[in-house]
């Protein structure tokens, strides 16, 4: 049966068909109707499948990655940076819209998922997939298998706290991981350092390369706390693979300044955890969604 991806983004649905061989058939992409409200979000999901099954001709499993989780306890979504999803009962809506069950997992999850079954993670067991982008969010695959935990928040690397004196998060903790790590956090660092307000971290992550004395101190400084934080989660999971993806996965230094940083605060004499680039890019997280029922399936 063909299978509909549907990644729900801030300012961007996507949507896609995927056939059971994982092979795109199709992609549509409609603007995410934030200010209009809860209700104007899932009619936006809703118009992409019965688009894309109108030209399949068929009805398809739907599954859907989204910011945030589904709360064990009420059902509802939580953790969202979409915040009109925030206390919703998402899942149940759609599923009475939609007219069928579907399947919801965090984005990061998806991403994890999809680079887990057929990407850089593939043939690893235990793969980590970590997200560096406006926030730092990550997703846990056993044996091809999404491991959520109880309650939804397996993964969730980036609100651990890592300094306890660090900016203050909007999840109400001050210094996570996610305030150092994401691209906003890496630009932050740069202005309290004297940087000019008008980079991106893009743009500061450049500047090192071209011998910047300023960009590469804060360069140092994000690698050491990369090392210093993933360690936690190997020395926890010890996993056979870390795949990066998000924006900030595009700085070179990460598999080779900050693979050294990891290895230092890992408790072994060596750091055996491969640390990959992702190889479906911005495809990954959609391709998850479609692929959370052929992983709950079989």
């Amino acid at each position: 049966m063909l299978r509909i991806g549907i990644d729900l983004g801030g300012t961007k649905t996507e949507g896609i068909v995927m056939d059971e061989a994982g092979r795109i058939l199709l992609r549509e992409r409609l603007p995410t109707p934030q200010a209009d409200g809860y209700d104007a979000i899932l009619q936006n999901i809703y118009t992409l499948v019965r688009d894309l099954e109108r030209k399949t001709g068929q009805a398809c499993h739907v599954g859907i990655g989204t910011p945030g989780a589904i709360s064990a306890r009420t059902g509802c979504l939580k953790n969202s940076n979409t915040v009109c999803l925030n206390g919703k009962p998402v899942k149940a809506d759609l599923e009475k819209i939609l007219g069928r069950p579907v399947r919801i997992a965090n984005d990061a999850n998806c991403f994890a998922l999809s680079e887990a079954l057929d990407g850089a993670g593939k043939g690893y067991d235990t793969v980590f997939g970590v997200i560096l982008g406006t926030g730092v969010g990550g997703g846990i695959v056993f044996h091809g298998k999404l491991h959520e935990g109880p309650q939804h928040i397996a993964g969730e690397w980036g609100h651990n706290v890592l300094e306890a004196d660090g900016p203050p998060c909007y999840c109400g903790k001050r210094g996570c991981v996610e305030t150092f790590l994401s691209g906003p956090g890496l630009v932050l660092d740069w202005r309290r350092h004297g940087g000019d307000d008008t980079l991106a971290a893009k743009d500061i992550a450049a500047l090192a390369e071209q011998g910047n004395s300023r960009a590469e101190a804060v360069m140092q400084r994000y690698f050491y706390r990369f090392g210093k934080a993933l360690s936690v989660v190997i020395n926890i999971l010890d996993p056979d693979a870390i795949v990066l993806g998000g924006g900030m996965s595009n700085i070179a230094g990460l598999y080779t300044h900050g693979r050294e940083r990891v290895a230092r605060h890992v408790f072994n004499d060596e750091l055996r955890t491969r640390i990959l680039p992702h190889v479906h890019g911005d495809s990954s997280g959609v391709r998850g969604a479609a692929q959370l029922w052929a992983a709950q399936e079989t």
